[in-house]
């Protein structure tokens, strides 16, 4: 059997195409993914700060459902083993011991949560709903990731 070229018609083979479907299948999850941070207002600010200042049960519930979810996902994969769009086995990598690099990380990203009014997962959600200061929040967020990676080797792990 032949096949015949159309001119001007590319044909992408299928690994191509199948990376494609996965990339859109991933903007079609980001989307749905920042219109839910929206819509619950997660990425509020206000609703935010009522947080940090115990005024509000609402973040506490998102977050916490967001826990739970994690929970339940872990377990299963744990469970029973996931594959990966290209068949590998999905692993959960059990956590280090000790608790200094938690609270650390926790704190660090806590106090930066804080003062932002956001975490990292809404600031590209809020660029994407106009709110342009946060093109300044997602600066120091990167500038951050890469202290972090420069320091990293001096950090106490």
């Amino acid at each position: 059997m032949t096949t015949t070229k159309i001119p001007g018609v590319h044909t992408a083979p299928a690994s191509t195409t199948r990376a494609a479907t996965g990339l859109l299948a991933y903007l079609l999850a980001g989307l749905y993914f920042g219109v839910v941070l929206v819509k619950s207002e997660a990425a509020s600010w206000y609703r935010i700060q009522e947080m940090f200042r115990f005024e509000s049960f609402h973040m506490f519930g998102l977050i916490g459902s967001a826990v739970l979810t994690g929970m339940v996902t872990t377990a299963l994969l744990r469970r029973f083993v996931g594959r990966s769009r290209e068949g590998q086995a999905i692993s959960v990598t059990p956590k280090e011991k000790g608790w200094r690099r938690y609270v650390l990380g926790g704190l660090t990203f806590g106090v930066g949560w804080g003062l932002a009014g956001v975490c990292p997962g809404p600031i590209f959600t809020l660029l994407g709903a106009g709110i342009w200061p946060m093109l300044l929040v997602l600066a120091f967020a990167l500038l951050g990731t890469y202290l972090y990676g420069a320091f990293k080797d001096r950090l106490p792990h």
